[in-house]
């Protein structure tokens, strides 16, 4: 048996390797592939193989790939290049004859409308079309998409956005990994698509609330236009494309984009889910 985790330099590919190797599956049989293998060293000192891949290097990808049985495809990070990115990855499995192909796509990606989603549709699509074993792992929002801002959010004492009074299903990204990993070591897992979000949704006045309760320091959600919205992740230095994509997955959020139903997260961890107050005040605890 051989487990390629691609993108595993990145945080969620790390602690699905780790998630891994907590499930005492042998360290020789996961391959932790991404593009800086010198950030895989410590992974490689505990026998984990590590292979350099890059997703626009087709010829790495195969490389990576070979002897794989199961592949846990993570969504590439370059919007607007992903497609492509990961039609190579499906190619490559493909040739390899693998078991299973696991791919981290978005919550109700069949349903939402969000900007964000149009690339992960797309890759689901030609999964579907592939003849590729695979099973699908439409993860939601993030906690640390929040938790990893509070600095700034307790230095301008207000949580902007454009998500008005929607709820979000947010867990931690240590959750969604360990979910992975699951599925990765079980069996009989091709044609499952799994809704994956936080057992309690919350809205982020509700998150403004937790935080300013737990920083002990007032916090209120500023509810702005989306453009405007955009705007001031701009003027922070977000790229202005992507500022675009979070200001439309906000009003995602107001639509009910990423409330996610169901307890697929739950039963696949076999715990609940990170809840959002204990999530915020361990990241306070590490500011």
């Amino acid at each position: 048996m051989s487990i390629v985790i691609t993108g595993a330099t990145g945080q969620l590919g790390r602690h699905v390797v780790e998630a891994l190797l907590e499930r005492n599956v042998p360290a020789a049989e996961i391959v932790a592939a991404g593009r800086s293998i010198e950030k895989l060293a410590d992974f490689a000192a505990r026998g984990v193989q590590v292979r350099a891949m890059d997703y626009t290097d087709a010829t790495s990808v195969a490389l990576a790939l070979q002897g794989a049985h199961k592949v846990l495809l993570i969504s590439g990070s370059e919007v607007g290049q992903r497609v492509d990115q990961h039609r190579t990855v499906i190619e490559a499995a493909k040739a390899e004859g693998v078991e299973l192909l696991a791919y981290t796509s978005v919550a109700n990606a069949d349903t939402t409308g969000m900007k964000l989603a149009a690339e992960h549709q797309a890759t689901e699509a030609i999964l579907k079309d592939s003849g590729v074993p695979f099973a699908i792992l439409r993860n939601g929002w993030y906690l640390e998409n929040y938790t990893d801002q509070l600095q700034g959010t307790l230095a301008q004492g207000a949580l902007a956005g454009s998500a008005g009074e929607g709820k979000v299903s947010a867990a931690a990204r240590l959750d969604y990994a360990e979910a992975a990993a699951a599925v990765l070591v079980a069996e009989n897992q091709a044609g499952k698509v799994y809704e994956l979000g936080g057992d309690h949704a919350f809205t982020l006045s509700e998150l403004a609330q937790e935080i300013s309760a737990a920083a002990n320091k007032p916090v209120v959600y500023q509810d702005l236009p989306a453009s405007d919205y955009a705007g001031l992740l701009a003027g922070f230095g977000v790229p202005e494309l992507f500022a675009d994509i979070l200001a439309d997955s906000d009003l995602g959020i107001a639509r009910g984009d990423l409330l996610v139903s169901g307890s697929d997260l739950r039963t696949l961890i076999g715990r609940p889910t990170t809840p959002m107050p204990a999530a915020v005040r361990s990241a306070l605890a590490a500011v």
